[in-house]
């Protein structure tokens, strides 16, 4: 690594957490303002408080790193490209391939700090997060799903009519095991409850069915093994969180925890897996994106303008936001089931990796 290269690396990487520092104080700003009455109405501790916004800033960090680091490549790149310190380079024989070889090893480290932050060490904030606002800052959940059926073992399936989330009472519950196609095992309950006490379930009036093999051949009913009773303890694989208010869960969620809900989901036969599965290809495809944006933003800021920086800093934010907002549609075809969650995660990258491509090739400089 050149002095050239060093300099121009350590001028991208100081403007892009800069950058991130300030949107982030101005965002906090914001946020606190509009929260305040809520710190108050509860009466949360400086402590609680602070440690909220400790996870939110690094939630705020993440969400706005695309932005971010174009906007840091864009400024850096226009101020080269008006003191005509590009120029000089390209002058003293390097190619423009090689002017860029720094926005190379700077896309590098952001790309993999990227990955290991989105990875495990901002789900994990963001889990506190999401409860702390779910638990202050919205309207209690009541859980509303009815006649909820799921596959909770091989060849095992579970219903419960509906379930009370504020009591964790279920009602009309069943259990039925299958040998292939036919029923061998039925255990039924008027409801369930969770006992917290014991982290059991609570079955009452409960039966269970036991159907032998012969029953279906004679007709015999003394073959039909019943056994009833008022309360029975039982696990189960299902818990009251299943429960809970999922929303963006999947945000509080590592990729290995994402890797298992996934696999959880689909083994039930779940609806809602694509969100789940969006993310975890989001989470593969961002280191990516923020080589796209570095390149992108360097072709586009290389070229000496007699306004200033000012365009192409203007420029670089419509091209953010653009890509943003192609990346948000994308998403949300996918979790509505209208597209691929590798193809929505990945298209983004796609086309505006052409782009780039393009630009490199065509746009003067």
């Amino acid at each position: 690594m050149t002095i050239l290269d060093r300099y121009i690396l350590k001028k991208i990487l100081s403007t892009f957490f800069f950058v991130v520092l300030m949107f982030e104080a101005i965002i906090c700003v914001i946020d606190v303002t509009e929260k305040i009455d809520k710190f108050v109405q509860f009466k949360l501790t400086r402590e609680a408080i602070l440690a909220y916004y400790l996870d939110f800033t690094v939630w705020i960090a993440g969400f706005l790193s695309p932005i971010t680091i174009f906007i840091a490549v864009i400024f850096v790149t226009s101020r080269l490209a008006t003191r005509t310190e590009i120029i000089a380079i390209l002058s003293s024989g390097a190619s423009f391939r090689r002017f860029l070889r720094p926005y190379f090893y700077a896309a590098t480290i952001l790309a993999i700090m990227s990955f290991f932050l989105n990875g495990w060490i901002i789900p994990k904030s963001n889990n506190d997060r999401l409860v702390f606002e779910m638990t202050y800052f919205q309207n209690k959940y009541y859980y509303d799903k009815r006649n909820v059926h799921m596959q909770v073992a091989p060849n095992v399936y579970l219903f419960i009519q509906n379930y009370n989330n504020q009591s964790n009472t279920g009602y009309q519950f069943s259990l039925e095991r299958f040998d292939k196609d036919r029923l061998i095992e039925k255990l039924s309950a008027e409801n369930i409850q969770w006992d917290s006490t014991k982290n059991k379930w609570t079955l009452r009036m409960w039966k269970r069915k036991q159907i032998d093999e012969l029953f279906e051949l004679k007709r015999d009913h003394e073959l039909h093994i019943t056994e009833k009773g008022d309360n029975l303890d039982t696990t189960l694989v299902i818990l009251p969180k299943d429960f809970q208010n999922d929303s963006k869960m999947y945000a509080g969620m590592t990729i290995n925890e994402l890797n298992e809900k996934i696999e959880t989901l689909r083994f039930r036969g779940s609806t809602g897996v694509e969100a789940y599965e969006v993310e975890r290809h989001i989470r593969y495809s961002s280191p990516f994106y923020i080589y796209v944006l570095v390149f992108m933003g360097a072709i586009v800021a290389a070229r000496k303008s007699r306004g200033g920086t000012g365009f192409q800093i203007a420029l670089g934010f419509l091209l953010a936001f653009v890509f943003i907002l192609f990346f948000t549609i994308t998403s949300t075809f996918a979790q509505t089931g209208a597209m691929s969650p590798l193809l929505a995660a990945w298209l983004p990258n796609i086309i505006f990796g052409f782009i780039a491509f393009l630009m490199y090739k065509y746009v003067p400089r």
